[in-house]
């Protein structure tokens, strides 16, 4: 498949352009409300939607079911990286009219890294066919991690700050409480950090994190870069209402880190087959039809096993009985 110049500054222009109109729309600090969210999440969704359907068009169904498959995984990725969000928030205690702001710088912090680990990815994808190989490994063993931590009980219950947060805070100070949206003030005489700017830094921290995942996992799925992009934008632009929108869902989603752990080895073994496949190994490949049936029905499993599991555990904590999973 290949996009053109006037292409990508295209599809780049509009992106851009939605990214400032969902700016504009949330520039007032309000608490967003379920309504309001599922709205908004419907229209991204919808757009991610006809933007797949346009490349289905007039690049066939090939680079569509790339598309879909990357953004299906992207968003399955970015909902279990809400987990980690709604630790941030309790943490900084950031009042609910100003966490969509800091999820939205957070979403174009992400955006900015996501673009350039796609960038670094394509130039050594290029440049050395075994990084399959390293990729595939990287997935397999981050799968083998997400069942070990799941086992012992999830996510953290507090989000702990990693040591460059509080260097950072350490250098420059803290304002005891938030002041609006501003980021910096003027405190005993000395310009200082307020709590806003130190959430902003620690969503905007884990998007590196989040990145190392979620790159390898969409390469594993297609190795076109223009696909990978697009993917990545239109499942991160939407994450802002989702966290709105299944914020009380999270922790209903117990099985959802298992779900995930099974789509990252079944992409990590995709890739090791891609890089057998072209050192000339003969070895059956996986095609992105039957990745995409894979992906949606171990979602689709995993989320009912989920809330019957949940519902399950409520009944226990009310009857007094020993929950079961």
């Amino acid at each position: 498949m290949h996009v053109s110049l006037t292409g990508w500054v295209l599809s780049i222009a509009v992106l851009c352009l939605l990214v400032a109109v969902d700016f504009v729309i949330g520039r007032k600090p309000h608490e967003v409300s379920v309504k309001e969210a599922g709205i908004w999440s419907a229209v991204w969704v919808a757009l991610a939607v006809a933007f797949g359907c346009g490349l289905w068009a007039v690049a066939g169904g090939g680079p569509a079911g790339e598309f879909f498959a990357g953004y299906i995984t992207e968003k399955s990725l970015s909902v279990d990286n809400l987990f980690v969000f709604v630790l941030i928030m309790a943490k900084f205690a950031v009042p609910p009219q100003y966490q969509q702001r800091v999820l939205m710088v957070g979403v174009l912090v992400a955006l900015v890294l996501r673009a350039v680990f796609i960038a670094l990815g394509a130039a050594i994808i290029s440049a050395f066919s075994w990084v399959f190989y390293l990729f595939g490994a990287f997935l397999i063993w981050t799968a083998w991690k997400l069942v070990q931590d799941a086992r012992k009980g999830g996510h953290d219950e507090e989000y702990e700050e990693n040591k460059l947060l509080k260097t950072i805070e350490r250098r420059f100070g803290v304002a005891d409480r938030y002041h609006g949206t501003a980021l910096w003030i003027e405190q005993h005489g000395k310009r200082v950090m307020t709590p806003m700017l130190v959430v902003m830094l620690a969503i905007g921290s884990t998007d590196v994190l989040f990145a190392l995942d979620s790159i390898p996992a969409i390469y594993g799925l297609t190795q076109e870069p223009y696909i990978v992009f697009t993917a990545n934008a239109f499942a991160l632009m939407g994450l802002r209402q989702l966290y709105f929108l299944i914020g009380g869902l999270l922790k209903r989603l117990v099985h959802l880190t298992y779900g995930l752990s099974l789509i990252l080895a079944f992409i990590g073994v995709k890739l090791v087959l891609h890089a057998l496949h072209e050192s000339g190994v003969h070895v059956p490949e996986i095609g992105i039809g039957f990745s995409l049936a894979f992906i949606v029905i171990v979602l689709g499993v995993t989320t009912v096993t989920s809330l019957r599991a949940s519902k399950r555990q409520e009944r226990s904590r009310v009857s007094g009985a020993p929950e079961d999973r």
